[in-house]
Parts: structure tokens; C-alpha cells; sequence
């Protein structure tokens, strides 16, 4: 009792003890799920209908299509290219997930019986990018799929190891289906929307008639440009009145900003370019003594790797390709500068061959235990076929399918480096000749193979090429990097940066709206980290200095100058004022010109008041007429063409987007074009879908989407 009597005697005081032990506990709890919000956050790609997307996710989405397109030969994506491909990638995902939810609100499905048919035609194009197209018909063969995958199905269930080709195949297909029934989707929301637009015989008839029924007219144009700009004024309350016009003009959304920014790029100073000069001339004289220039090339670390086979011109870097033609064999060209890439160059002409860009053959693999044992087996096969054995036969007897297949000189030439076997397999199919069979020795064991077909001769070249970028020394780059750095330092407003930058021979120059959906941020490369730090940062604030560009060869420093949020941008905003500002010159000046021309009641009246007079033909309501005076196309003027009848001259002048203008009709007639109601019928539907064609727009904005791809990427 006495020890319930102290804690009562305390109450207060436990309950505050309690209380904030309470709190602390919450408080604990609510930061970690903060965190743990906030780390989730940060692994968001973006978001799509309220539907987030992780990194993890997105990150798969792209190497699919990386994949898909090293399948097609489309390998080693440099930085932009692959920067390329993720916004495929993203636009892709997200108007399919736009599209998606609308063709659920429908009940629009693709479903199995419509693939099969699609399969079963064979000529959708992105069919034809599969490896099941049969060569005689040229179309997607569904029947070979169906084999590959029973095929590959057979291979899983007996365990078997499968081979990277078909697991690659396989890949391939799977993200050709999933993208085949996409694009199908979205083709048929597009059908049903477009059948909602509709023509009838009338409408098809007026519209034919104003396409077909020309006016040729005289023109008396006054153009706004003649009248000063510095003589029109403009109050506060008039560009609040055309702001509150336009408003619907300055709707932005996605947050923007503005930036100033300073950059330095590092480049060779002129002893570097001396001593890289003085480096190549020593390389050419030792290519053009070489008989074999695998290992000079090697150590030079050319961006170029010599493979030692004849190869196309697209095996080549276009500078490079351009010289092989006028180069005689043998011949030691460079070195040479290219200023389109900074680059010093030399090529050595090793040979000159026509050779087939395909070749279609047939093979079989032929092992043993150690090398002469393959070697013996293979020269019995050798022996068994040129003596007219069935070829399929034997290579089945060794488990293998002796199938043809082709061989094209992509395939290889873009290899970044070759061994030995390789080269002299591939120089024998290359130059075998039509059902000649060869045993090929390996190191391992041998090939035998039978060239069947060789199709499309072109020239092919073995070059050695030494192609190096123009860098910076080290000291170079010291000097550079310190003396921005001190400038960086010393200036850390974006006054001081403004004011001491040229003193200092640097340039302060200016982005607009920028926003998150820009991979570089001033068209400079490797700019992330400075990305992230902008849309972080106030109006006002300078970042730090960032290394970027290629290989940190650019220095960079950054002020966020204004921020543009999500909504209406006001009249405050410089660019808006401006816009507006024109808009109400515009209205201005053409009062002032309406006014003058009013009292001229003729051509030649309104020549005598300072316009502009021409002949125009072929006017008609359907299209806007082009004014060679003001530069400008009118739609006004074809319409008030239109309502005026031959012979009389406008009674009233038309304002147009560049200018005032008054008209007599000299005459009119129609076309010999003939009318079709169908045709006419179909082309205002197409037109119809084309003034329609921002419904994607309109569901993009209101999906809500959010791109934060540039904190990743």
C-alpha cells in the first residue's frame, strides 16, 4: 500500500516520464517508416495512374530491349544510344499503361485466337525481325516457332543443358510476344476510336467543293512590322486583361527551372597535341613496315581492334571508310586529324577482296578425347562425305542436326577481338566456293563444313587502323581544374559569378525549363549528380563544381535561377510577359491598320494608303493562304475570301496573324478534279483523327505520371 501511495503521490510525474517515453517510441517508429517511405521513394523510377514503378522493374523493362536488340546485332550501345533506348523504353510502358487502363474501362482484351491469327499471317513487321521467317516466302513461318518450342520444351523436360542460342531465342521470342500483343492492343483502342469519327455524303460534298472552287485575288497587305514597336504602347491592365485570355496557353505540367551556368572543358593544349603527333608518326613508319600489324595495333590501344579478316565498310568508323577506296593495297595512310571526333588517325590497307556478304552452309563439329583423335575421325567423315554419303545422316550419327544456316558478315565484323581458329574458319567460308566442303583444323578438334550458297558480292577490306582520341596531359588538366576551382571558391553567389566570371575568361551562359526528362543538363554528358542536386535545390543557391562530360572533361558550376512549379505561369514570368506583350502589340498595331485602311474602298485606294498590293492564285477555303509579304499563312483570309463574290472587292479589312489585309476577287473557278463520295468521306475522317490526335496527350496528363528517371539514370 505504502508503494501505491508513493506512485500515486508521483502521478504527474509518471505520467510525463511515460508520456514522453510514449513519444519517443512513436517518434522512433514514425522516422523509421519515414525512412523506410523515403528509401522506397528513392527506388521509384516513377509512377503511372497512381501504379508505382520500381528501378528494379524499369531496369528489366530496358534489358529486354537491350537484349532483343543484341540479338538483332545491335551491340555495345554507346551513352546516348542507350540513354536512347530507355526513353523507348519509358514513353512505351507509359502509354501502354495509359492505354491498358482506358481498354479495361471498355472490356478490350487481346486474346489468344487473335495472336494466333496474327501468327498465322506472318506479315506483321515485328514478326519479320525473328528468326522463324522462311526464306522462300519471306513471311513469319508459325510452324517453325511451334517447332523451336517444342523443341526447347523437350530440352527442359529431359534436364538437358540447353544451348545460350536457344536460351537467347527463346528471350527473344518471349519479349516479341509480350510486345506483339501490346502493339495489338493499342492498335485496336486506336480502331475503336477511330470509328467514332465519322463522314456523310453532304459534308463529303461541301468539303470537295471548297477544296476544288479557287479564287484568284489581288491583295493589299499591311503588314504589322510597319508600324514601329517602339511606338505602340502597352499598360499593366491591358497585358492583365489578353494574360487572363491566353491563361490556358501557360498551363505547365511538370515542374521546370531555369539555370546560369559556367563550363570549362579540358582540352589538349598544343605541346599535347605535339607530343601525340610525335607518337603517331612513330606507329605509321612501324605499320608501314609490318607484315602482320595484329600486334602494333594492340599496343596502341586503337579504338579500332584489327581482327585480321577482309570485313565491310560499316566494320569501319565513317572517316575511316571513306579513304579505303582510293588506297592502294599496301599503302600506310596518316597520320591524320579528324576534328568531327578529336581523334589522330592512321590506316594501313592490308587487302582489297570481293567477297559474299552471306554465305549459306552447313556444318559438323567433330571432337575426340585429345586432338589427333579429331583430327583422324574428322578426315574419315571428310573422306565418308566427298565419297557421297548423305550428309544429315552422319551428322545425326553425332548427335547433331547438319542443318543450313547462314552466316552474314555482320555477324562478325564488329567483334572486338578474334583468335586464331575463328579467322581461319571464317576466311574459309567466306572464300569456299558453292558446294565445296573443306575440314577444317582447329586447335581442339575439327569442322568439317559445305558452303551451299553465296549471295550478294561486295567489297571487303583488311585494314589496320590506329585511331586515338587527342587527350589532355595530366599537367594540362591540373592547370585547368585548379584555376576553376579557385573560381568556384572565391565565387559563391550568383552575383559575384555573374560579375567576375569574363574577368576571369569564363563565359556565363543560360538554360530554360529545364526539366527532369533531360539526360544532360546543358547538353553536357555525365551530368546526373548535377541534375539531382538542381531539382533539390532553391532559387538562388550555386552548386558545388562537378566533374563531368566524357571522362570528367568538363567542369561545371550551376545556379538555379528559377523555379516553375506545377500550374500557371504568371505574367511575372519573363517569358510569358513576353508572349503576352507581343499578343497586345499585335491587337494594337492592327487597330491602327484596320483604322487606316477603312476609308480605301479599292485596290488601288489601299496601295495609295501604303499597302503592299500582289496577285494571289489559287486560294480556296480548305487551306490557308501563304503571304509572301508577311512571311505568314492566313486561315482568316481563305475564309473571307470565300464569302466574297467575284469581282467585289473586301468591305471590310481582315485581320490576319502578320498583318491587316484587303482583297478583290478577280476570279473564280473550279478544278477539273472529279468527286468521289467515298473517298471524300474517308479523307475528313483521317483529317478528323488528326485534329483528334492530342487524346493521348490529354490521358497522359491526366494519368498523373511522374518521371524520375533522372535520379538514375
Amino acid at each position: 500500500m505504502a508503494a501505491l501511495g508513493k506512485i500515486r503521490s508521483r502521478g504527474i510525474t509518471l505520467i510525463i516520464i511515460i508520456g514522453i517515453g510514449l513519444f519517443a517510441f512513436i517518434a522512433e517508429e514514425a522516422f523509421r517508416s519515414c525512412e523506410s517511405s523515403q528509401n522506397n521513394q528513392r527506388q521509384q523510377i516513377g509512377e503511372v495512374l497512381g501504379e508505382k514503378i520500381s528501378y528494379e522493374e524499369f531496369a528489366k523493362l530496358v534489358d529486354e530491349a537491350q537484349e532483343a536488340m543484341k540479338l538483332m546485332g545491335q551491340e555495345n550501345l554507346n551513352d546516348q544510344q542507350l540513354n536512347q533506348l530507355r526513353d523507348q523504353v519509358w514513353q512505351g510502358y507509359v502509354q501502354y499503361q495509359i492505354i491498358k487502363s482506358e481498354c479495361d474501362k471498355l472490356g478490350l482484351t487481346v486474346t489468344d485466337a487473335e495472336m494466333q491469327n496474327v501468327l498465322n499471317e506472318g506479315t506483321n513487321q515485328m514478326l519479320m525481325s525473328t528468326p522463324f521467317v522462311n526464306q522462300q516466302t519471306g513471311r513469319f513461318d508459325a510452324n517453325q516457332l511451334k517447332q523451336f518450342l517444342a523443341q526447347y520444351k523437350t530440352q527442359q523436360q529431359s534436364n538437358q543443358q540447353l544451348s545460350e542460342q536457344m536460351q537467347a531465342i527463346y528471350k527473344y521470342w518471349n519479349y516479341v510476344e509480350k510486345s506483339l500483343r501490346q502493339q495489338l492492343l493499342i492498335q485496336k483502342y486506336n480502331g475503336l476510336l477511330a470509328h467514332c469519327f465519322l463522314s456523310n455524303p453532304i459534308e463529303a460534298k461541301k468539303s470537295f467543293e471548297d477544296e476544288t472552287l479557287e479564287s484568284q485575288i489581288q491583295l493589299a497587305a499591311y503588314p504589322y512590322s510597319s508600324i514601329d514597336d517602339a511606338k505602340v504602347q502597352v499598360s499593366k491592365s491591358e497585358l492583365k486583361q489578353k494574360y487572363e485570355e491566353m491563361k490556358d496557353r501557360f498551363q505547365q505540367y511538370v515542374e521546370s527551372r531555369d539555370i546560369k551556368y559556367v563550363s570549362v572543358e579540358i582540352n589538349a593544349s598544343a605541346t599535347d597535341r605535339a607530343a601525340m603527333r610525335k607518337e603517331f608518326d612513330g606507329y605509321a613508319k612501324q605499320l608501314a613496315a609490318a607484315a602482320d600489324p595484329t600486334d602494333i595495333v594492340r599496343k596502341t590501344t586503337s579504338s579500332v581492334p584489327y581482327l585480321g579478316i577482309p570485313v565491310s565498310k560499316d566494320a569501319f568508323p565513317s572517316d575511316i571508310a571513306q579513304k579505303l577506296d582510293s588506297m592502294s593495297v599496301g599503302q600506310t595512310l596518316g597520320p591524320v586529324e579528324n576534328t568531327m571526333d578529336n581523334t589522330l588517325n592512321i590506316v594501313k590497307l592490308v587487302a582489297k577482296q570481293q567477297l559474299p556478304d552471306s554465305v549459306k552452309f552447313r556444318a559438323i563439329q567433330v571432337g575426340g578425347t585429345t586432338a589427333d583423335e579429331a583430327h583422324k575421325r574428322a578426315d574419315s567423315i571428310y573422306n565418308a562425305l566427298s565419297a557421297g554419303a548423305d550428309f544429315a545422316a552422319i551428322a545425326k550419327k553425332y548427335g547433331q542436326d547438319g542443318q543450313e544456316q547462314w552466316l552474314t558478315t555482320r555477324q562478325y565484323e564488329l567483334a572486338p577481338s578474334m583468335d586464331k581458329d575463328t579467322k581461319g574458319y571464317l576466311n574459309d567460308l567466306m572464300t569456299m566456293g558453292v558446294n565445296q566442303m573443306k575440314n577444317i583444323s582447329l586447335t581442339q578438334g575439327n569442322i568439317i563444313v559445305q558452303v551451299l550458297d553465296r549471295t550478294n558480292m561486295i567489297n571487303k577490306y583488311t585494314a589496320a587502323v590506329v585511331k586515338k582520341t587527342i587527350d589532355y596531359s595530366k599537367e594540362t588538366r591540373g592547370k585547368i581544374f585548379n584555376k576553376f576551382s579557385s573560381f568556384a571558391s572565391a565565387n559563391q553567389t550568383p552575383e559575384s559569378i555573374v560579375k567576375n566570371a569574363a574577368k576571369n575568361g569564363y563565359k556565363v551562359q543560360e538554360a530554360k525549363d529545364v526539366t527532369t526528362a533531360q539526360h544532360y543538363l546543358a547538353g553536357i554528358r555525365s551530368t546526373r549528380d548535377a541534375l539531382k542536386w538542381l531539382f533539390n535545390a532553391d532559387e538562388g543557391e550555386v552548386s558545388q563544381m562537378y566533374e563531368c562530360g566524357d571522362n570528367g572533361d568538363n567542369l561545371l558550376i550551376v545556379i538555379c535561377e528559377k523555379i516553375h512549379p506545377v500550374g500557371y505561369r504568371g505574367l511575372d514570368d519573363a517569358q510569358v510577359n513576353e508572349m503576352v506583350k507581343q499578343e497586345v502589340m499585335r491587337d494594337k498595331k492592327a487597330e491602327q491598320l484596320i483604322a487606316k485602311a477603312k476609308t480605301a474602298n479599292s485596290i488601288a485606294a489601299a496601295k495609295a494608303k501604303g499597302a503592299q498590293v500582289m496577285d494571289v492564285n489559287q486560294v480556296t477555303f480548305a487551306a490557308p493562304v501563304f503571304v509572301q509579304a508577311t512571311g505568314a499563312s492566313e486561315p482568316a483570309l481563305s475564309g473571307a475570301v470565300a464569302a466574297t463574290k467575284q469581282g467585289a472587292f473586301s468591305s471590310h479589312p481582315v485581320k490576319g496573324l502578320a498583318g491587316v489585309y484587303q482583297f478583290k476577287v478577280v476570279k473564280r473557278t473550279k478544278n477539273e478534279a472529279k468527286f468521289d463520295a467515298k473517298q471524300q468521306e474517308q479523307k475528313l475522317r483521317q483529317k478528323s483523327m488528326q485534329n483528334a490526335g492530342n487524346f493521348m496527350n490529354e490521358l497522359y496528363i491526366k494519368a498523373n505520371v511522374v518521371d524520375n528517371r533522372y535520379l538514375f539514370f
